[in-house]
């Protein structure tokens, strides 16, 4: 009777390990098949797998460089980790990093490997935990590098060259880019063994995070430069989505528009330099905490609700295409912050995602900037620690159930 009890408790056992096998089988398989295929648009929705994809996702731009030290690749590891619990399927991240302290591109044409192994392994795990990426190829500022330090190798080499602002029509200085692209895109994952450009995990090149020109406000100077990047970038890889990285100051094209500006304009133009064809989608950055900052919190809500409306507005009805609001947030160095002002802000711009992503306008917005328990070097008063920020962690979430519900919704 002992026996045949044992026999009986073992071969439930078994049947029930075979049901628990079964099931994260599935699950898995679920999860892969989720992130096997590539993120693309159509209209001004983006489409993965044939049906409409809306998100909720965040800003990690350290990424990279936190990785090139494996004993703080956890970091890494971790973020992903609470990101995903609280819903968001989408990070953007640092791509580059120009001459300096732990650079990836040492000098023109010349990398660091143990750095580009740093993003394999940033790329393998976002893979790992379903985390679609956005990967931004340039500066606008000087931080990481960017487009000075690419005019300073210019300059160092003999070139002539006037300005940073060279960084958009001088052909030395956009041969060097042009060869980064090229670097990055066709490298081979040494995790993965996935080639950059055949990695369904990337969701979208960006060009330049931020770019602005000063010696040509009306943005036409720009438009040239995305109209061949842009073109680049397609020539080698026509898998991926391709973006600028704009923040949404409008310029010369649709003069009546600049009204929506905070004020002044920094050499770019939402509608023009995203009219180009081979730009996938529209982004815009939200910060009237920094561009309004003689303004009151009231003051601010309202101007970033014109924001968000008016590129909404412009991007479905002019330009035809999807927007993401890339970077947003308010920081703990505003004057008078306080956390339930910030809570109370994002819960505003999450609401406004919301609404216009119901109408077809945006598909979803990252918030600037998730970091990991003890990385106070990367604190820029944006900062949120999920692990550590319990209300807005639930303010994040909430807005990740409610944009999955509508995906969902929309699915049907």
């Amino acid at each position: 009777m002992a026996f045949f009890t044992r026999r009986d408790n073992s071969f439930r056992l078994i049947i029930t390990i075979f049901i628990i096998c079964l099931h994260c089988e599935n699950h898995l398989a679920s999860s892969a098949g989720s992130s096997t295929g590539f993120v693309q648009t159509r209209g001004t929705r983006f489409i993965l797998n044939g049906s409409p994809f809306l998100f909720n996702g965040f800003n990690s731009y350290w990424m990279m460089r936190v990785a090139t030290q494996p004993s703080q690749r956890y970091k890494v590891s971790n973020v992903y980790r609470e990101a995903t619990a609280a819903g968001l399927t989408v990070c953007r991240t640092w791509a580059f990093s120009d001459g300096g302290d732990q650079a990836l591109q040492m000098s023109p044409g010349v990398y660091d490997e143990r750095v580009f192994q740093a993003l394999d392994f940033v790329i393998s795990e976002a893979r790992k935990y379903g985390v679609r990426l956005i990967l931004s190829l340039s500066n606008n500022y000087k931080d990481y590098g960017g487009r000075p330090q690419y005019v300073k190798w210019a300059r160092d080499a003999g070139v002539h060259v006037n300005s940073d602002d060279d960084f958009y029509t001088n052909n030395v200085v956009k041969t060097y880019y042009k060869n980064h692209i090229k670097k990055v895109l066709t490298r081979i994952n040494t995790i993965t063994r996935i080639a950059y450009k055949d990695d369904p995990t990337i969701m979208a090149w960006e060009l330049i995070n931020e770019p602005r020109c000063q010696q040509d406000l009306s943005g036409k100077t720009l438009t040239i430069w995305v109209k061949e990047m842009a073109s680049y970038v397609k020539s080698l890889d026509n898998k991926h989505l391709v973006e600028i990285g704009m923040e949404g100051f409008y310029g010369d094209s649709m003069p009546n528009k600049k009204q929506y500006n905070p004020g002044y304009q920094v050499g770019t133009d939402f509608i023009s330099n995203n009219q180009i064809k081979e730009v996938d989608f529209t982004t815009i950055h939200a910060y009237p905490d920094i561009w309004l900052s003689k303004k009151n919190d009231n003051e601010q809500m309202i101007f970033m609700r014109r924001w968000i409306t008016s590129h909404g507005t412009d991007s479905s009805t002019i330009l035809k295409k999807p927007l993401i609001l890339t970077e947003f947030g308010k920081s703990s160095k505003d004057p008078g912050y306080q956390l339930s002002a910030r809570d109370t802000y994002m819960n505003a711009v999450y609401h406004n995602i919301y609404t216009s992503a119901r109408s077809g306008g945006l598909a979803g917005g990252l918030v600037w900037q998730i970091l990991a328990e003890r990385m106070e070097p990367f604190d820029d008063g944006y900062e949120i620690v999920l692990s550590q920020d319990p209300s807005t962690t639930r303010i994040i979430a909430q807005q990740s159930r409610q944009m999955a519900s509508l995906e969902h919704t929309m699915s049907k």
